[in-house]
């Protein structure tokens, strides 16, 4: 077994050299903050810093909510963008001396591809009557798979075409690297922007409780932590992993609380056709509506209460905030993992004190996967609205036969009188 281990040291030291240096990152911190600043130490400026720009991204992110569904799609739509690029950009960084033909107009071009295929996905879904009207986008919508298929085909056939003889195993390294990025990153905002059209409250507390865990596990472990959590990352420490955990429980319950008082943040995002706008409106359904439940027994000897007044939602908040808070940190884990295998210390420099937008939204990604799957699983049910879109995008002949099935389902199970029949 130890012999086992060392062979193993060595294959990791070897490959470990293999990997070219990629250039540090410059420091983007703006002057003024340098200036303000430069009595503090290393430590205290880099909490300064963080501290400073996370106020003002928070800041970005309220007005952005403010500004509606639209603009939350736009900002999802570019933090993907950004992050591809700087996954992508590393893989440029590491090999950019094999000068391997057609990379990065490939790695762009697959993007788009896949943008493509998943925004025209959402289109159909959520744009049904929208695109009746139109008929250049029902030539679009009907041939939608064939045409996304088509596309990644051509940039498959230029792959293809641009294999260099000494060079074919590092151009297959690369085109594995833009689709597992292509993984990561489109397919995870695409999971993203489904959620946020079951209702903003479903992208806002997800989205929130990470970003809280991320706070407050950096406020614990920094005045508090003492015990390293796990070798990938030395910095995290025991302190802040449950610090953040308790933290982000309750402020998921609270926040939800808040949240599902209003329309604007519980109902479904859909798009109305006759103002060409999205809309927020509907009749709150059963997981916003006031409830009283029992309080157990153990917690009413502490709080003194034997019912309390709450939205179910905030339940599910429980469960959001805890994968948040358990499970989210370990895509930061993941993130700290290649960083390593490439000797990098950031994705990139975009944010000062934070690194790239990749480096803030790692742990959003497997998020969005898990708030998707939970809302499929345990929340989703038929949806009249959107089977009602699909119905009115039917030929005439159709939308009578469905009428005629459908009267005759509910005469054979007694909802409507044999008379109404004609």
């Amino acid at each position: 077994e130890v012999d086992l281990e060392e062979r193993l040291g060595e294959l990791d030291l070897r490959c470990d050299s293999d990997v070219p240096d990629v250039p540090p990152p410059t420091d983007s911190t703006p002057e003024i903050l340098k200036r303000a600043l430069s009595g503090l130490s290393a430590r205290w400026k880099n909490w300064w810093i963080r501290g400073i720009l996370t106020l003002a991204m928070i800041s970005v992110f309220f007005l952005i909510i403010y500004l509606g569904s639209f603009m939350l799609m736009l900002l999802v739509l570019s933090i993907q963008v950004k992050c591809y690029h700087e996954i992508i950009t590393i893989g440029y960084r590491v090999y950019h001396s094999y000068d391997l033909p057609w990379f990065r107009s490939l790695s762009w071009y697959f993007l788009l591809c896949v943008n493509y295929f998943f925004y025209g996905e959402t289109v159909a879904d959520y744009f049904a009557t929208f695109v009746q009207r139109r008929e250049q986008l029902q030539f679009l919508i009907r041939y939608h798979r064939f045409i996304s298929f088509a596309l990644y085909l051509t940039g498959f056939c230029m792959f293809v075409l641009s294999l260099v003889k000494k060079h074919y195993r590092l151009q297959f390294y690369m085109f594995a690297w833009t689709h597992v990025t292509l993984l990561i990153t489109v397919t995870q905002s695409h999971l993203v922007i489904q959620n946020l059209f079951e209702g903003m409250i479903w992208f806002l507390v997800p989205i929130s409780s990470v970003i809280c865990n991320d706070i407050t596990a950096y406020i614990f472990g920094f005045f508090f932590g003492r015990t390293p959590l796990i070798k990938l990352s030395p910095k995290k420490t025991w302190e802040g992993f449950i610090g953040g955990f308790f933290s982000t429980v309750v402020f998921g319950f609270i926040f939800s609380y808040f949240l599902a008082q209003h329309q604007y943040f519980v109902c479904p995002v859909e798009y109305n056709s006759e103002t060409n706008r999205f809309v927020t409106e509907c009749e709150p359904s059963e997981l916003f509506q006031m409830k009283k439940y029992s309080v157990p027994p153990l917690l009413q000897a502490v709080l003194g209460w034997e019912m309390v007044n709450m939205y179910p939602f905030q339940m599910h908040s429980i469960a959001l905030s805890t994968f948040a808070s358990l499970i989210g940190p370990f895509g930061g884990f993941f993130a700290s993992g290649f960083k390593r295998a490439f000797k990098i210390k950031d994705f990139a420099d975009t944010i000062p004190g934070h690194g790239g937008i990749m480096d803030r939204f790692d742990c959003q990604y497997l998020m969005a996967t898990f708030v998707h799957v939970y809302i499929t699983s345990f929340i989703r049910g038929p949806n009249p609205s959107k089977l009602l879109k699909q119905l009115l995008i039917l030929q005439p002949e159709q939308q009578l036969s469905v009428y005629k099935t459908l009267k005759s389902h509910l005469v054979e199970k007694g909802i409507l009188q044999p008379s109404l029949r004609g």
